[in-house]
């Protein structure tokens, strides 16, 4: 997430050359990310939707996000 980033609630995401936004409230993808990479962000997504949208609220009070744990 970036701290000054505009609506809708997303985080962005990196793999190699590729790069994807995920809108936490509904979970639809921009970009492109190879398949393999894009089924584990979205499984640490779907895990963590609850975290991100806290982060994001943090974000936009100009406070510290949280760490998320990585997926195992």
């Amino acid at each position: 997430m970036y701290w000054d980033d505009h609506s809708p609630p997303h985080f962005h995401a990196k793999y190699g050359n590729y790069e994807i936004t995920v809108n936490i409230l509904s979970g639809v993808i921009g970009g492109k990310f190879p398949r393999r990479a894009l089924t584990h962000v979205l499984e640490w997504y779907a895990l963590h939707k609850d975290e991100l949208l806290d982060n994001w609220d943090a974000c936009r009070r100009k406070e510290n996000p949280r760490p998320i744990e990585p997926l195992e």
